[in-house]
């Protein structure tokens, strides 16, 4: 019997985080290519192999890695106080204005829903935040939080990708499956949810993301 509880646990948890990180839960994530649109039309990202080297540096030395450790810091925060430290970091932390229009947005728009349905206030607190204090909330495990919040950042980026270059929806996949090979070790490096560790050598990334701020043809809005 114990083991059928922990078994629901475990599927519950799936799938709220699913449904949370869908495409279809209305975060609009589909509007934003953290700088991947000025990176394209600056040459630096041409096709697929590129945009998997570029994706891994960002996963791993970039945002995505602080947005795991931001997710491990809020989902450890105790009160409303603690969380409001932990976004507060974050937005000092945030490398351009649109990178932080980007996650002030979707954090904006994932507490909102998530309110009128599971409950809470969360208003004002930017994405990964907001998910880690949510998920802490919700009693989901820390650790798959990450794991699927990360995949869904990929997942989303690459689909960026596929509309900005030449890369299919077979190759895409192929990507996103190597990638995710990757995500564990971001998440046990960044489980202690410690902001001392807040840091990003993904320079080129953030320098897109500037670009992007005065870029006249653009898709996304970041």
């Amino acid at each position: 019997m114990a083991t059928d509880a922990r078994t629901a646990m475990r599927t519950d948890a799936v799938l709220t985080l699913s449904q949370w990180l869908s495409p279809a839960y209305p975060v609009g994530a589909f509007a934003y290519s953290h700088g991947l649109e000025a990176a394209v039309a600056a040459g630096w990202v041409q096709d697929g192999a590129a945009l998997e080297a570029w994706l891994a540096e960002v996963l791993e030395s970039g945002s995505g890695h602080n947005d795991a450790l931001l997710i491990a810091a809020a989902w450890r925060a105790e009160g409303e106080e603690a969380v409001a430290a932990v976004d507060a970091a974050a937005r000092a932390f945030a490398g351009s204005k649109e990178r932080l229009v980007e996650t002030d947005q979707q954090g904006r728009a994932f507490a909102a829903v998530t309110a009128a349905i599971w409950g809470g206030d969360l208003t004002g607190v930017i994405y990964p935040v907001a998910l880690g204090a949510a998920a802490s909330r919700a009693t989901l495990p820390q650790e798959l939080t990450q794991l699927m919040y990360l995949q869904a950042f990929l997942s989303n980026l690459i689909a960026v990708g596929q509309r900005l270059l030449p890369v299919g929806q077979t190759e895409g996949q192929a990507i996103l499956r190597r990638l995710t090979a990757r995500i564990p070790a971001v998440a046990t490096e960044t489980a202690s949810g410690d902001l001392d560790r807040l840091s990003a050598t993904a320079f080129l990334s953030d320098i897109a993301a500037m670009h992007h701020e005065t870029l006249r043809t653009r898709i996304f809005r970041t």
